[in-house]
């Protein structure tokens, strides 16, 4: 008795198309909401096979911002670094750090030479005024008596008090103003009538004007003050 070939045996084709081998390779989905060859609207409800390829194309769109939300930047330069932070972007944030520091410094740096350098000016003027005190105090004087009238020195004087005025040197004092020790020196305390309605102690005459420029004082003026009479 012979066995029956297997391959005599008639075949099922059902049963053939059912057990064929599930394809390989890459697996495309079109999720296109349009139909390419139709121009329709595709049916994208839940179940259908293209609202099905929505949902899993929405699933991929959380998971991506999960992994987005992981890096929380907190401020300038600064990155809270999650799981999956890229190596470059703790470098940016370190280099950031660094280059803002870097400004601060230097912004810092500049107002401070800014504000020596004009100090050593005020400085250097108020030394060359205070060498010539005594030639400017005879000028003063040899104004108040007339010396300089029409005469050739008066165009030099003058001159010498444009270049005091360009350089920002004011001389001060006037008789007549109130008295102010952060400003005047009272080397004559004298009896004198002052204009009525006068208060407090009054400058009635200066001795030596005084100068200053700004709001520094290169020297007090010297004056003779008197108090109004009881």
């Amino acid at each position: 008795m012979t066995d029956a070939n297997p391959l005599d045996q008639p075949v099922d084709p059902e049963r053939v198309g059912s057990e064929q081998p599930e394809p390989t390779g890459p697996r495309v989905t079109d999720k296109r909401r349009l139909d390419p060859e139709t121009g329709k609207v595709r049916d994208v409800r839940p179940g259908s096979a293209a609202g099905q390829a929505e949902v899993d194309a929405d699933v991929v769109a959380d998971e991506a911002l999960e992994v987005l939300e992981a890096e929380v930047v907190t401020g300038p330069g600064e990155v809270v670094e999650g799981e999956d932070v890229h190596p470059d972007t703790t470098l940016a944030a370190d280099l950031t750090r660094d280059l803002q520091r870097l400004q601060a410094e230097y912004v810092n740096y500049k107002k401070r030479v800014d504000r020596d350098r004009e100090m050593h000016r005020d400085l250097a003027v108020a030394s060359v005024v205070e060498a010539l005190l005594p030639v400017l105090d005879d000028i003063h004087l040899a104004r108040q008596h007339g010396d300089l009238e029409g005469g050739p020195f008066s165009a030099i004087a003058d001159k010498l008090d444009g270049i005091l005025t360009k350089i920002g040197v004011e001389r001060y004092g006037q008789p007549g103003d109130a008295f102010d020790p952060n400003v005047h020196e009272a080397l004559m305390h004298i009896e004198a009538e002052l204009a009525e309605g006068t208060e407090g102690t009054t400058v009635v005459q200066v001795l030596q004007p005084g100068y200053r420029m700004g709001q520094r004082i290169i020297r007090v003026a010297r004056v003779a003050v008197a108090d109004p009479q009881t």
